[in-house]
């Protein structure tokens, strides 16, 4: 009798924690099959300290077959879910296609950057939820001050110092904060860039910062990034992004190259295209996590909407926190589906947040307590160490090193600006020339096929490209990008300028800064 197999597709913290549980619960009497687009889960939280030089990126890089001996592992994205079939179908990184045939499914793809129709935002700004975006971020950084240093022109030299950061959430909060410390270092260190400034700006339409935590996690946040110099702008928002810089809603022009948008996250869109219900883009499920009317799927993670229990009538947020749970407990009733245990309501209790705002300053309040200054770093360090399912020593290894010797700034060039645009639905994936790419609402276009067999550049201003090349030469968005000639490197190769700013004020604080 052929063992029956289960597919989970995404190795986030949801997806990465199903399988894990699983492989152990099952013993090897179920196939369990995990599909995802890299061979790696990340570590999400530390990614702030990849951008700033502080942790080498395979720190935060997990490998699935090494830790997860028992699960066979699939490379692809999934295109499309029949759900009468019980099959997924594929697209393999190369662009050749597959299908996996299932007994149980567990969707946990997870969730993609959050777009709004903002003027400007899609070409002038790039997302941090990947690590390619995490490493352009870094090589763009160096490369702004290192161009500034070599200008003559003062207006140049303090645009390209300027850096802004839109969503004053979890990330955009640890983004600025570390980012401020990053480039001060850069400047202080070196002798001929005496005057020069670095400036950080931090803009939300929230009347606070971090405005899904505690408030005195907010107040610690906020007095931690005066302090050091981020200019937090909070009610303000951004009317449009263009090449120089955003025109804000007060009326500023505020002249820069750079923009990291931290929003917030929608869920991939994957999980739209099954026709099922719905709650703000999540498929609904009921608190075992499973999808009603279709007893043999699951889902978990950002991209389900579970139903919070301690608060009736409400959704848990899109958090790590919660995907790392709810990944435990999926596994635990997908094995009871087989007969194998009793099945498990999703359940939370709060345990606290840590927020890591650079050098040994940060915010915290495990089980309910308050901390601040180096007690709170040495809390929020300890915990990240103590969640990460590997890598330990290394990263540990990373933190000692950048305390005592100063951090390698230098840029690596290989993430370009066109390669991780903002509106895309694989932000852990870089784009490539003539690459496969998953176009932005995950379905098919007619006569393209598969939109993951398309990719799509980033669309970036030209005067932040070697050479300049005007804004028109640009391959269009939607369309395929060509491969160069041999001899020359591939169209967009610089960095987007412009920062902007969601203008809506939704009812609800976004979700999924996690």
């Amino acid at each position: 009798m052929s063992r029956p197999r289960i597919v989970i597709v995404g190795a986030g913290f949801a997806g990465y924690r199903t399988a894990r549980a699983l492989s152990r619960l099952a013993r090897g009497r179920a196939e369990i099959v995990l599909l995802n687009p890299t061979d790696y889960f990340l570590y999400l939280p530390l990614l702030p300290q990849v951008a700033a030089g502080i942790l080498e990126p395979r720190r935060v890089t997990i490998s699935l077959s090494g830790t997860l001996p028992h699960v066979r592992l699939v490379l692809g994205e999934a295109d499309r879910i029949d759900l009468d079939g019980r099959t997924v179908h594929y697209t393999s990184p190369e662009g050749g296609g597959g299908t996996l045939a299932y007994d149980r499914l567990v969707l946990a793809a997870g969730s993609v950057n959050k777009l709004l129709p903002i003027p400007g935002v899609a070409e002038h700004a790039h997302g941090f939820r990947g690590l390619p975006e995490a490493l352009y971020l870094r090589d763009h950084v160096t490369r702004q001050v290192e161009l500034a240093a070599s200008s003559d022109d003062p207006k140049s030299c303090a645009a390209r110092c300027t850096f802004v950061v839109v969503g004053a959430g979890y990330t955009g909060t640890e983004v600025a904060a570390h980012g401020q410390l990053f480039t001060d270092a850069q400047v202080s260190r070196h002798p001929m860039r005496t005057g020069m400034r670095p400036r950080w700006l931090l803009l939300d339409v929230a009347d606070r910062v971090l405005p899904e935590l505690d408030e005195r996690l907010s107040r610690t946040a906020d007095k931690v990034l005066r302090e050091r110099g981020v200019d937090v702008r909070m009610g303000t928002s951004v009317k449009e992004a263009t090449h120089d810089g955003v025109l804000l809603t007060d009326g500023e022009f505020v002249e820069t190259r750079t923009l990291v948008w931290c929003v917030g996250v929608r869920p991939d869109p994957l999980v739209e295209s099954l026709g099922l219900p719905m709650e703000r883009g999540r498929l609904l499920v009921d608190p075992h996590l499973r999808v009603p009317g279709r007893p043999e799927v699951f889902a978990c993670g950002d991209a389900a909407a579970v139903p919070d229990l301690e608060k009736p009538g409400a959704y848990t947020p899109m958090t790590a926190q919660h995907a790392w749970r709810q990944g435990k407990v999926c596994a635990h009733n997908v094995a009871a589906s087989f007969g194998d245990g009793e099945r498990r309501a999703y359940r939370h209790k709060d345990m606290g947040f840590v927020v890591d705002l650079g050098g040994v300053k940060a915010a915290a309040n495990p089980l309910g307590v308050h901390l601040t200054g180096p007690a709170a770093g040495a809390v929020t360090r300890g915990y990240h160490l103590a969640a990460m399912p590997g890598n330990r020593v290394r990263v540990a290894a990373d933190w000692l090193l950048d305390a005592v010797l100063p951090r390698q700034a230098v840029q690596l060039g290989l993430v370009r600006s066109w390669s991780v645009p903002l509106d895309t639905a694989s932000p852990e994936l870089a784009r490539v020339p003539g690459g496969p790419g998953r176009e932005q609402g995950g379905a098919e276009a007619s006569g393209a096929g598969p939109a993951k067999n398309r990719d799509r550049p980033g669309g970036e201003p030209a005067g932040s490209r070697p050479g300049g090349e005007p804004a028109k030469d640009r391959p269009a968005r939607n369309q395929p990008v060509p491969a160069p000639p041999a001899d020359q490197p591939p169209p967009g190769s610089g960095a987007a300028p412009g920062p902007v700013k969601r203008t809506d004020t939704p009812a609800d604080p976004v979700e999924g800064d996690s």
